[in-house]
């Protein structure tokens, strides 16, 4: 029995757009997150409160892991192959950058700060009974997201975003304006937030 995402009153083609969409707007996202890192004027997701966990001196990866605790119950993780989104009292999402299904686990704990793929927990599609929950933290993560860029653009100004996207955008991949990011998200999560479990035979 295999499970997907169906939004609401779409057909199959429509569904496809939307995964697309999604996926490059989550791209584009991180690419985003890695400017920010890079920013001139010193690391903007530290300055947002993120805590930087640097890579072991002996190790092959490059990349720093940034975390953000939300609450007491709910945490991000920033990755360059995706987003890891964890609500104690709902279970864990993660959200790959070249897909926009993310597989969910009840298993909350990370023996490492995430420095692979390979340490995140078995991941699943969930059952009818845990939809709800998979939903709802799939909705809480891009609206999180739409909230961090509305942040940077009031606090950094259009300008800034703007000059983050010179070399990404290279003629090649889909661009969403800065100016229509906010909003994109917003769409995003209100298409997430009515979508039915389906399963197929």
């Amino acid at each position: 029995m295999e499970a997907v995402l169906h939004p609401v009153n779409q057909n199959d083609s429509t569904d496809d757009d939307f995964i697309s969409h999604a996926i490059s707007l989550l791209s584009q996202q991180i690419w985003y997150w890695g400017q920010d890192i890079r920013r001139k004027q010193g690391n903007l997701l530290v300055e947002f409160g993120f805590q930087r966990v640097k890579p072991p001196a002996d190790a092959e990866i490059e990349d720093s892991v940034y975390t953000l605790n939300l609450s007491e119950n709910r945490s991000i993780i920033l990755r360059g192959f995706g987003v890891y989104y964890r609500d104690n009292d709902l279970g864990a999402i993660f959200l790959p950058r070249y897909e926009f299904i993310p597989g969910y686990t009840t298993n909350l704990t990370l023996e490492q700060p995430l420095w692979t793929y390979d340490e995140l927990p078995e991941l699943y599609f969930p059952t009818e009974t845990e939809w709800e929950s998979y939903t709802t933290l799939l909705t809480d993560l891009v609206n999180w997201i739409r909230d961090y860029e509305h942040k940077v653009i009031q606090e950094q100004g259009i300008d800034y975003r703007i000059s983050t996207l010179t070399e990404w955008d290279n003629g090649e991949r889909k661009v969403t304006s800065p100016e229509k990011v906010v909003a994109e998200w917003e769409k995003v999560g209100c298409i997430i937030s009515k979508m039915q479990y389906v399963d197929f035979e």
